[in-house]
């Protein structure tokens, strides 16, 4: 009996490892199957993530490339007009000089000037005693030369009051923008509360605003009335900050630090040069003071430069070499910054 129950357990185990055996080996391909197939599903996962990332930082980069070409666009049109409008700064017309200068007069109020300056000069000329074939010169000198001079030496006075000021208004600006304010009202700001010339510059871009034009347009004509650098730089920031985006105040911040810094060079460059400046006054004084030296010395032996025609010849000769000499070392000694 015991025999029999032994024989009985054997078989039923042998027949349950059997029917074991036989249902792993109809479920191994299920099982090899959903294996393999949660491989793939981590695979695709994984490839689908890689592409968001190639796709982002494709993204990125192309972002990065239009906003690169966007401002190469911008400054190349930019660089354009900063071309045309160089022209008009260094040779402008009589009309943009006298609107850069600050003067609110016509073009024939300015030639009636003119010509009663020369009428003036050649009046006061002939009652000194001067010689017939020197009042059309003195004439030349009143109508024609003085007047222009005037007028330059008026634009030169105001870009460099203008320079003088224009970093605080810039400094004024990138504070409002700080604080939460829009440009505009930085610029009315500029326009009501700052001195002049800067008052008179940022009034002509809340004027130009008011007849439809935008800030960018507005900045850029800056230079037609002030005929600096820096107010071509104010105008090109704006633009490229309108078109390609980007934090104001950061731009318009470096942009005073840039202006303060080309003031700091000037002025070194002026402290440097001032010893060849005064080398060049006493070499351009010395011919007269030693001449009217001579004269008072030995009067007969200087004279005949002034009662001879031979003379008359050296005096003209040594005056034309002696202005080249000068315009030589004027040149070596200016430099543009």
């Amino acid at each position: 009996m015991f025999g029999i129950d032994t024989t009985v357990l054997a078989f039923i185990v042998l027949a349950g490892f059997s029917a074991g055996a036989v249902a792993y080996a109809f479920l191994f391909n299920n099982i090899a199957e959903e294996k393999t197939t949660e491989r793939r599903l981590d695979t695709i996962k994984k490839a689908e993530t890689d592409r968001s990332i190639v796709k982002a930082n494709r993204d990125r980069v192309a972002e990065a490339a239009k906003r690169k070409k966007t401002v190469q666009d911008s400054l190349k049109e930019l660089d354009a007009k900063q071309l045309a409008s160089d022209k008009n700064i260094k040779k402008p017309p009589l009309r943009i000089q006298l609107r850069q200068a600050g003067l609110k007069i016509s073009v024939e109020r300015f030639y009636l000037y003119s010509i009663v300056c020369g009428v003036a000069i050649t009046a006061v000329a002939f009652f000194f005693g001067a010689p017939l074939l020197i009042l059309p010169g003195a004439f030349a000198a009143g109508a024609f030369g003085l007047p222009r001079w005037a007028v330059g030496f008026l634009r030169t006075r105001r870009v460099k009051a203008f320079l003088k000021e224009f970093p605080n208004a810039l400094d004024i600006i990138v504070r409002a923008v700080k604080s939460g304010l829009p440009l505009n009202d930085g610029i009315r700001l500029i326009a009501s509360e700052a001195p002049e010339p800067v008052k008179g510059e940022f009034r002509r871009i809340v004027e130009s605003q008011q007849l439809g034009m935008s800030i960018p347009e507005a900045t850029l004509r800056m230079p037609e009335t002030m005929p600096c650098p820096e107010a071509g730089f104010f105008g090109i920031v704006i633009q490229i900050q309108s078109q390609a985006g980007g934090n104001l105040s950061e731009a318009l911040g470096n942009l005073s630090r840039v202006l303060r810094d080309r003031k700091k060079m000037k002025a070194k460059v002026q402290a440097l040069s001032m010893e060849a400046k005064a080398s060049a006054a006493i070499i351009g004084a010395l011919p007269f003071i030693v001449g009217f030296l001579v004269y008072l010395s030995s009067p007969n032996y200087i004279m005949p430069l002034f009662t001879t025609s031979t003379g008359h010849m050296i005096l003209g000769v040594s005056g034309i070499w002696m202005s080249i000499g000068i315009f030589v070392m004027r040149k070596m000694m200016n430099f543009e910054v």
